[in-house]
């Protein structure tokens, strides 16, 4: 399940700030060494080493899935220039639960709209709960204020908490005080439950985890699949996690970029839908629940980030939002009532927008504008979920649970029989 390694310390570049790892960590896939979160659109250099040098997973589009549109260069939330992304993965022990000991199969995810210039350069955003049984903190700021100030972190359901006040205590290191000099935040951490395959009331996951997910995420390539908080997740009856696309619009679109990050953890085997289809009813597998056929089991969550660079207001931010459920119903996604299916859509347009000293001018692209935005957004949603579960892997954990990943020769028969498979 990986190779178990000490995080050592380090210095936080020319801050040199240091922060000290005392847990041992056992991770799925390399992870970057600790690293001060880059400013907006700069790959901090022992991240993007390590991402570099570390194997490409195949992606939906590597087995002939097809998809509309034209994604970015990384066909992931980074085309959106200045975003960041990182992952701490906690991966240790196996066999039977010991509550507090293992087997351990969970971490975090950090997205950063402008990198180390989140904390002080918040972008217009807007959030939608299109099923509420899950939870997204400080979007009742984000409602009244439009604004999302700092990163977007995700992670296991009883982690919540202590992501929370890791984000405050990384703010207080990495950033000057507001104006009432208290370091006022309301962070925004989301979660899905991971309680299958992880010790999730070992409550495993510690402030360094997120520190470590912050001061490393990096530009380019997005590690997907079991890794952060998608580590112990399952998606539509097999193994889910981290997936992330994006679409380049046209130029006479105005050529902007639409990025998508999802954790996935819902859905179940018989709605999946895959290129219009049905593949789940055609692949058989073991079922992930063992007391719940999946065909019944509408359990867990998903959780959406959404980035563009076209310039729109916290007000069009939510019509994108939305926009998002289109995305999950091309994959045959039904909300269930025991899915959280909360989304957040952000802008990284409009710098300094939240300027308090003066009158600030904003650009906004038209409402008669946005189709191509809205578009752009349910396709690169809908691939985002496809290449989280392409991946991942198969993963056994708490009491022996054992969760398949999507069978990738199985997927392209299916698809080759339905005349879908590209060459």
């Amino acid at each position: 399940m990986g190779e178990s390694i000490k995080l050592n310390e380090f210095i936080a570049g020319s801050r040199r700030v240091l922060l000290a790892l005392a847990a041992v960590v056992t991770i799925a896939a390399a992870l970057p060494a600790p690293c001060p979160a880059a400013a907006a659109g700069e790959v901090t250099a022992a991240a993007a080493t390590a991402v570099a040098t570390s194997p490409q997973k195949p992606r939906a589009r590597d087995l002939g899935v097809p998809f509309d549109g034209t994604p970015g260069p990384f066909n992931a939330i980074t085309d959106v220039a200045g975003v960041l992304v990182g992952h701490t993965t906690l991966i240790s022990g196996s066999g039977k639960l010991q509550q507090g000991k293992g087997p351990v199969r969970t971490g975090v995810t950090a997205v950063l709209p402008r990198g180390a210039d989140s904390l002080s350069n918040p972008v217009f955003a807007a959030w939608f709960a299109q099923n509420g049984n899950g939870e997204m903190t400080g979007t009742t700021w984000v409602e009244e204020s439009g604004f999302l100030e700092g990163p977007v972190m995700i992670t296991n359901t009883h982690s919540v908490g202590v992501v929370r006040d890791a984000v405050i205590q990384w703010r207080v290191a990495h950033a000057a005080a507001d104006a009432t000099g208290f370091y006022w935040s309301l962070p925004v951490v989301a979660e899905t439950w991971d309680g299958w395959l992880n010790d999730i009331n070992g409550f495993h996951v510690r402030p360094e985890h997120a520190l470590q997910a912050l001061d490393s995420a990096h530009a380019g390539r997005v590690e997907e699949g079991s890794v952060g908080g998608g580590t112990g997740m399952i998606c539509n009856g097999y193994k889910g996690g981290i997936g992330s696309s994006s679409r380049h619009l046209d130029a006479k679109d105005g050529g902007y970029v639409v990025g998508v990050l999802v954790q996935c953890n819902y859905g179940t085997r018989d709605n999946l839908r895959i290129a219009g289809i049905p593949v789940g009813r055609e692949i058989p597998a073991p079922e992930p629940y063992a007391f719940m056929p999946s065909d019944i089991a509408e359990r867990g969550s998903i959780i959406v980030v959404v980035a563009t660079d076209a310039p729109l207001l916290a007000h069009q931010l939510k019509r994108l939002a939305h926009r998002v459920t289109l995305g999950l119903g091309r994959n045959g996604s039904i909300s269930g009532n025991g899915s959280g299916d909360i989304f957040i859509a952000f802008s990284t347009a409009n710098s300094k927008a939240a300027a308090s000293e003066h009158v600030v001018d904003l650009k906004m692209l038209p409402n008669d504008s946005l189709d191509p935005v809205f578009r752009a957004t349910v396709e690169a949603t809908e691939e985002a979920i496809v290449n989280a579960m392409i991946a991942a892997q198969d993963m056994t954990g708490v009491d022996d649970h054992r969760v398949i990943a999507l069978p990738h020769a199985a997927l392209r028969s299916i698809l080759k029989k339905y005349h879908r498979l590209l060459p």
